[in-house]
């Protein structure tokens, strides 16, 4: 998986390439990562026991400051696909402008297997292990796949002890109570709902004419839904992992989300007497969701969901990235044929990392904003970079995807070819 993801990445970066003036110098620089660390974290199991388990950390970047990316717990973490996605991070802060460069890392695990207490001394043992590679100034954590607030509390927590000193700016993502920001478990949803506030106009449509589906119900997906429903759009289908729901007049959002709370999958609701008197519904699989005729398709979910074999059967117009890696290069190339615009995830689910930026600014200043302030500074941030990357899209008729990488790229090679470059030393 963690090959493919890479491999797409590097595919879509050869072709915006072709439209930058980047030196050979930054494109050298780009290809590989500035540094990898892989570790072993020994934990004392409730059992007496001890477990030794996998983690990585990889920093790819930080020509435009420090590195920046979450931490996942997941049992297929690897050290490719950390990179993969330390490669993405790299972009998506260029893109939205944020003085960090890209990082990522990762505990190969199952949490789900794990008791809270071996949680906590895994979380504290990543950060032991790891400790000399990051901090506020060098590469700054923040949660990813199966890790939260609490678990970022914890190694915020580790670090400080191992510094002897309070030290909040090298992670962020954490509880209020520890110097988390507000508004940071929303961001990125709420800067999904931004781009698209921006974008849909652009088409004539209006919120109570786009039918939307959304793929995937966690905290982004949950969240995207809820605040397109409240805004008037059709929300007629959603999924998580274990199937769909849809309607053709549209589905109550805030009710769905209390029952999944409390059922903990659409699965278990379906056939609810409570639920199943909101509307009439159909139950669909994920791969049917991803097929129907919407205005909008919101893939919030995994990564490489729309790929060469589905592609044809897209009937959606307007495609957000909520999720990374949602589609392969491959179904990016039949999606522009068929007209379907995709709009791509390093500026679509990039308000989580753009908050995570306040949070650290908020960290180094010691002053907090209020939560309406955090989401101006978002909305503005987000319509800004949005405009920027349509604009080049529109100017140099490429693809969404396309225009995002070159608005990086041009970022990047300015701070690359700041350092000096070959034409620069040959005295061009």
């Amino acid at each position: 998986m963690s090959n493919s993801l890479l491999a797409d990445a590097g595919q879509r970066l050869e072709q915006a390439l072709k439209y930058t003036s980047l030196s050979e110098d930054a494109i050298a620089s780009l290809k590989y990562p500035k540094a990898s660390l892989a570790v072993s974290i020994p934990v004392r199991m409730d059992d007496g026991s001890l477990s030794v388990f996998q983690g990585y950390r990889v920093r790819y970047d930080d020509s435009r400051g420090p590195g920046k990316g979450g931490v996942r717990y997941h049992p297929s973490v690897t050290l490719d696909e950390v990179q993969s996605l330390a490669f993405w991070m790299t972009f998506k802060c260029a893109a939205l402008n944020l003085p960090f460069g890209g990082a990522k890392g990762g505990i190969t695990v199952n949490p789900k297997a794990l008791s809270r207490l071996e949680l906590e001394r895994l979380s504290r043992g990543y950060i032991d292990a790891i400790a000399d590679f990051i901090g506020a100034d060098v590469d700054i954590l923040a949660p990813d796949v199966y890790t939260n607030s609490m678990i970022m509390g914890w190694m915020m927590d580790q670090y400080s002890i191992i510094q002897r000193r309070s030290s909040p700016g090298v992670v962020t993502g954490k509880p209020i109570a520890m110097g988390g920001s507000l508004g940071r478990e929303s961001a990125t949803a709420m800067g999904a709902f931004f781009a698209i506030e921006t974008i849909v106009p652009k088409f004539d449509r209006r919120p109570q004419d786009t039918t939307v589906a959304v793929q995937g119900f966690g905290n982004a997906g949950a969240t995207i839904a809820e605040l397109l429903f409240h805004a008037g759009y059709n929300v007629v289908a959603v999924s998580d992992s274990q199937g769909a729901i849809y309607a053709q007049s549209g589905l109550d959002i805030p009710k769905i989300r209390q029952f999944k709370n409390n059922a903990r999958s659409i699965k278990d609701i379906y056939c609810d007497d409570t639920v199943c008197s909101i509307t009439n519904h159909d139950v669909l699989s994920n791969e049917e969701l991803l097929t129907l005729d919407v205005d909008i398709l919101i893939p919030a979910a995994l990564e490489n969901q729309i790929t060469e074999a589905n592609a044809s059967q897209i009937k959606a117009r307007l495609i957000f990235e909520v999720a990374n890696g949602p589609i392969t290069s491959t179904a990016d190339q039949t999606l522009e044929q068929n007209g379907i615009y995709v709009f791509p995830d390093i500026l679509i689910n990039a308000g989580g990392v753009t908050v995570s930026y306040f949070e650290w600014v908020q960290n180094r200043n010691g002053m907090y904003w209020t939560l309406d302030e955090v989401n101006q500074r978002l909305r503005r941030k987000m319509v800004e970079e949005t405009e920027r990357i349509w604009a080049i899209a529109q100017s140099r008729f490429i693809p969404m995807r396309t225009a995002a990488y070159v608005h990086a790229l041009e970022r990047l090679g300015e701070a690359l070819d700041a350092k000096g470059t070959r034409r620069y030393y040959n005295g061009h």
